[in-house]
């Protein structure tokens, strides 16, 4: 399993930490994961994922998983999280075309 986040694809960093004499040494930054489950409104059902604690709180600032992965863009989401948007979208398609009918 890769060190990614399905929803924003944040990702392990490298880079140095720096000494006071100016000494650099090689170094790796990992992002925050965590395994969570989140249910999605629209499919009426829970989906696990593993996502940064920023993502989380940005989930939810959003107004929950199917509002965050509607804004989302493809490029950042994992394949789970693009079936799932997929999912949504198609749900919420339904539901518009059976309001305006």
């Amino acid at each position: 399993m890769s060190r990614r986040c399905e929803l924003t694809g944040k990702a392990v960093q490298v880079g140095h930490l720096v000494s006071h004499s100016n000494r650099k040494t090689k170094c790796r930054f990992l992002p925050n994961l965590v395994n969570v489950t989140l249910t999605s409104d629209s499919l009426n059902r829970r989906v696990r994922l593993r996502v940064t604690a920023h993502a989380l709180r940005s989930v939810e600032h959003r107004g929950g998983l199917d509002a965050f992965l509607v804004k989302a863009r493809e490029v950042e989401l994992s394949q789970n999280a693009k079936l799932l948007k997929r999912e949504i979208q198609k749900k919420l398609g339904e539901t518009s075309e059976a309001a305006a009918a």
